[in-house]
């Protein structure tokens, strides 16, 4: 077999570059993406862009638009609802099961500490992007610090729709706020070893956050 190359791919670098764009609405929804414009600004030759693109396709990130088009995909409320419907059942589990093991797993305790340290020291200055790695590092550690690893790769594949429809609503001062004062629940019944508080915590944070979401992109739609 041959070597592996360790350095990412160029694929794999226009597929992060694209990718995060799109989360944090540089590509906005329905922005109509030029294959040839975009390997022009990221210096590199069409064939990258191309093979990354069908990649976010197949994650329904873009869809196809035209002849050899793509679209970033827009949002829609009522499917980003949905997923956090679903993710509440994985976050209450994550919680649940994290509680008890606080006292037994001091690596991911100490991640789950420092993940709502870093949420708790956002301000004014805080850019878009890094609100929404602070939350989702926050669900992660918590994911991690429950000792199912099938809870994050059941979530892994709707974080990207997920993070981008967090930009919508993380942009409102009032919208961070409550986030993280959720999360400080959160943590605070995880910590305490408070398995049920920190499981209803955690599911009706995810719900919150599915019905603020949908109506914000709603609102946002309707003034389109």
């Amino acid at each position: 077999m041959l070597p592996l190359d360790v350095a990412p791919s160029l694929i794999q670098q226009v597929y992060d570059r694209l990718l995060a764009s799109i989360v944090d609405h540089t590509l906005a929804p329905g922005y109509r993406i030029r294959q040839q414009e975009l390997a022009e600004q990221l210096g590199v030759s069409r064939q990258p862009v191309s093979h990354a693109l069908h990649l976010l396709r197949l994650q329904g990130l873009v869809i196809e638009s035209g002849r050899k088009g793509f679209q970033v995909t827009p949002l829609d409320p009522v499917r980003i609802r949905q997923l956090y419907e679903v993710r509440s059942a994985l976050d209450g589990l994550a919680a649940r099961l994290a509680a008890p093991r606080t006292g037994t797993d001091a690596a991911n305790r100490r991640a789950f500490k420092a993940a709502l340290a870093a949420g708790n020291s956002i301000n004014a200055q805080t850019s878009l992007s890094d609100l929404i790695a602070r939350d989702t590092d926050f669900h992660r550690a918590l994911y991690r610090l429950s000792g199912n690893p099938a809870i994050e790769e059941m979530a892994a594949s709707q974080w990207p729709h997920m993070s981008r429809s967090m930009a919508a609503v993380l942009t409102d001062p009032a919208n961070r706020t409550r986030v993280w004062a959720e999360h400080r629940a959160i943590a605070e019944h995880v910590l305490n070893g408070d398995a049920s508080s920190a499981e209803t915590a955690a599911r009706d944070h995810a719900l919150t956050a599915g019905r603020v979401t949908e109506e914000r992109l709603k609102s946002l739609q309707d003034a389109a």
